[in-house]
C-alpha cells in the first residue's frame, strides 16, 4: 500500500511550482473566470420568503381580528371588501465562511486537466462568494477578512491572499486553523483534502462544535483518481523531500485506488457525522458544475435555518 499523497506528476518543476504560487500574476485572469462563473450559475436569489421584517414587500394578506391596525393597506383595501395588510418579506442575511486549499499539493496538474487544483479551487471559492454576494448574504475569508457583502467581494478576497502570500515567513496550511465557528453560519472548505483523514475530522468537529455546518468541496486531478502510470516511474511528494522509484508502476494501481477510496470515503463520513455535505469535483470538468452543485447545498442549508426562524 503506498500513501495517496505520493502520487505526484515527476514532469512538475520547482519553476512550474514557484509559478503556482504566485497569486499577484494568476489572479486577475482567475477573478475574471470566477466572475464569469458565478454570473452563469446566477438565476435569481435563493428564496428566503418568511414573513418578518425587512424592506422588501412581500405580499398582502387579509386582516386578522385582534392584530394591531399599523400594517392595513387601506389603498389596497379601498378596492375590495376586505381589509388587507401589507407583508414585508423577511430578510436577514446568512454569513458563509470560506477557506481555499493554498498548499503545496494543490499545485499539481496532469494534461489531463483543465487547470490546476489550485486554480480550480481559487475560482470556485472566488465564484462562490460573489455568487453569495449577489444572493444577498454576508462573506468572510477565513483567517483573512471579516465578512461582509460588498459588491466588489472577489476583488477584496483576492488582495487579502496576495498581501497573505508576502508576509514574512508565510507557508500555507493544508487545513484551516481550528476555530469554531458560530451558530447558524455555514463554512466552504476547498482542498483536494489529501491530510490524514482524522486531522481533517477534527477540523470539522471543531469547525462545527457551536452549531456551524458546512461543505468539504474535495479537488481532484483526473490522473490522481484514475492512476494511468506504467513501467518505471518516479512518484515525488511536492510536501516534502520524499520519492519513490518504481519499475512496474501499474502492479500498484489496485492497491492505490482501494487506498484513494478508503481515505475519501473517510472524509465524506467525517463531514457527514457532523451534517456536512461532501462534493468530489475533478479538473477536468467544467467548474460551474461544482459551483452549481454547491449552491444547491447552501441553499438547503439556508433553508433549513428560514424553517427553524420561522418556526
Amino acid at each position: 500500500m503506498i500513501d495517496v499523497r505520493l502520487i505526484k506528476d515527476a514532469k512538475v518543476s520547482p519553476a512550474t511550482e514557484g509559478e503556482a504560487l504566485d497569486l499577484s500574476a494568476r489572479l486577475p485572469s482567475l477573478v475574471v473566470a470566477a466572475k464569469e462563473i458565478a454570473s452563469s450559475v446566477m438565476h435569481g436569489v435563493h428564496g428566503r420568503r418568511v414573513a418578518g421584517s425587512g424592506e422588501t414587500f412581500w405580499q398582502f394578506r387579509p386582516f386578522v381580528a385582534g392584530e394591531s391596525t399599523a400594517g392595513i393597506d387601506w389603498r389596497r383595501s379601498a378596492r375590495d371588501d376586505r381589509i388587507y395588510v401589507r407583508e414585508r418579506e423577511w430578510e436577514s442575511a446568512h454569513t458563509v465562511w470560506i477557506w481555499i486549499d493554498r498548499s503545496a499539493s494543490m499545485r499539481f496538474v496532469s494534461k489531463l486537466a483543465l487547470q490546476s487544483k489550485l486554480d480550480r479551487a481559487l475560482v470556485l471559492g472566488l465564484a462562490a462568494a460573489d455568487l453569495l454576494v449577489l444572493g444577498g448574504e454576508r462573506v468572510g475569508l477565513m483567517g483573512l477578512t471579516r465578512p461582509m457583502a460588498a459588491r466588489g467581494i472577489v476583488g477584496r478576497f483576492a488582495e487579502a491572499m496576495i498581501a497573505e502570500e508576502r508576509s514574512p515567513g508565510y507557508v500555507p496550511a493544508e487545513l484551516p486553523v481550528g476555530m469554531a465557528l458560530p451558530p447558524r453560519t455555514q463554512a466552504i472548505l476547498i482542498s483536494d483534502f489529501l491530510s490524514e483523514a482524522r486531522a481533517i475530522a477534527e477540523e470539522v468537529r471543531i469547525l462545527s462544535s457551536r452549531g456551524a455546518r458546512g461543505h468539504l468541496v474535495m479537488i481532484a486531478d483526473p490522473v490522481e483518481e484514475t492512476f494511468p502510470f506504467a513501467g518505471h516511474t518516479e512518484f515525488i511528494d511536492v510536501d516534502s523531500d520524499a520519492r519513490l522509484r518504481v519499475g512496474q508502476a501499474e502492479t500498484f494501481r489496485s492497491d492505490y485506488m482501494a487506498r484513494l477510496a478508503a481515505h475519501r470515503d473517510a472524509v465524506a463520513s467525517a463531514a457527514r457525522r457532523r451534517g456536512w455535505s461532501f462534493l468530489p469535483h475533478r479538473t477536468d470538468r467544467p467548474a460551474s458544475e461544482a459551483l452549481l452543485a454547491l449552491r444547491t447545498r447552501l441553499e438547503a442549508e439556508f433553508d433549513v435555518q428560514m424553517t427553524r426562524v420561522a418556526i
